[in-house]
């Protein structure tokens, strides 16, 4: 009896967190009075005619509007920004969005012929109109993170009239030069670190591209790669611990969408690797109409920041510029938080014309 008791009481509490919806915090003064004009918005939207989820914070909607494109493919990064958005609130409409596949979106995954790369960036651009509409805007900012800047860049060359800049964060280029560096520096960081067991896993994996079990490999070389500080800068656990208690913590995501996240991630990078394998930006169109500013860890050997920096050599914008992060890898507005903020709201938002 007390086990069939505890076993029921278990099935309840686990029925009940499932039934528990996401919110987000009001946003409130140092009173703890809410902040007459400002936004704390989670809710669905249609893009691609598949119901997908945004999050909308700030203190002033008269301020502009920027959105953040997530990693991965798939890697939703609500939880995570959301831990370190306070300052830029301030200064903006920050909009984070789970992408088709991702997160909250995860459902979005289906049809699976949907999953390819033009259709997020046709994505993007529905929601950045529905963001200029709703918030009377021509123009917003808009940062990509790795998976997410590739996303990114296509986006303010498809839609140049609608982005006052552009922001890159562990800036993809080309995928397989990317590959294959960030394979190279781990098997020499094994080596320097006489590693026998990483450099046999690394030897039996073999050098990329990865055409068979090419998931599983290439996340065999990202968990030693984050060994040696090549995702995170200083810590050899990677970033996902640092991801994971983001996570737990989230009210923004219900027990089921904590689920979604990890099935996200996998079935995400699953439909999309083979297509963002034949990547080169180096060899699209090199002229853009909208400032650019690379936002680079100089540690980073997820996105190499060599490969970003060859190709913002031979980019042309009416503003370029590389901003190093000396003390980050590829997570460079979470590891330098303080200075990525100041990037953008006392280096780059002083310069645009606001409309």
């Amino acid at each position: 009896m007390l086990f069939l008791t505890i076993v029921l009481l278990g099935a309840i509490v686990l029925a009940i967190l499932f039934l528990i919806p996401g919110f987000t915090f009001p946003i409130k003064d140092r009173q703890g009075h809410d902040i007459p004009g400002g936004i704390a918005s989670l809710e669905k939207v249609n893009l691609g005619g598949q119901e997908q989820w945004i999050l909308i914070r700030g203190i002033d909607i008269t301020k502009p509007v920027i959105l953040f494109l997530h990693g991965g493919p798939g890697t939703s990064n609500m939880c995570l920004l959301r831990k370190y958005t306070d300052e830029l609130e301030k200064h903006f409409i920050v909009t984070t969005w789970d992408q088709r596949g991702a997160g909250k979106s995860y459902k979005a995954i289906n049809p699976h012929s949907s999953m390819t790369i033009d259709r997020f960036v046709l994505d993007t651009g529905e929601l950045t109109q529905l963001l200029c509409h709703r918030f009377d805007r021509q123009k917003i900012f808009l940062v990509g993170h790795s998976w997410g800047s590739l996303i990114g860049i296509l986006s303010i060359q498809k839609y140049p009239d609608l982005y006052h800049a552009y922001i890159g964060i562990g800036q993809i280029v080309n995928m397989q030069e990317n590959e294959q560096i960030s394979y190279d520096w781990t098997l020499a960081q094994a080596t320097k670190a006489e590693d026998k067991r990483a450099i046999r896993t690394l030897t039996e994996i073999g050098t990329p591209p990865y055409t068979v079990d090419g998931q599983k490999k290439m996340m065999t070389q990202r968990r030693l790669l984050g060994k040696y500080g090549g995702e995170l800068y200083g810590s050899s656990n990677g970033a996902f611990p640092l991801i994971f208690s983001s996570l737990i913590s989230a009210t923004e995501y219900t027990l089921l969408d904590k689920v979604y996240f990890f099935k996200g991630i996998f079935a995400s990078n699953h439909l999309l690797w083979q297509e963002l394998l034949t990547i080169n930006l180096k060899k699209q169109e090199l002229s853009f109409k909208v400032p650019v500013y690379f936002a680079l860890g100089r540690y980073d050997y997820e996105a190499p920041s060599i490969i970003a920096e060859q190709y913002f050599q031979i980019i042309e914008a009416p503003k370029k510029e590389i901003i190093w992060f000396e003390n980050s890898a590829h997570f460079a507005n979470i590891e330098e938080n303080e200075k990525f903020d100041y990037l953008l709201t006392n280096r780059i938002l002083p310069t645009i014309a606001l409309v």
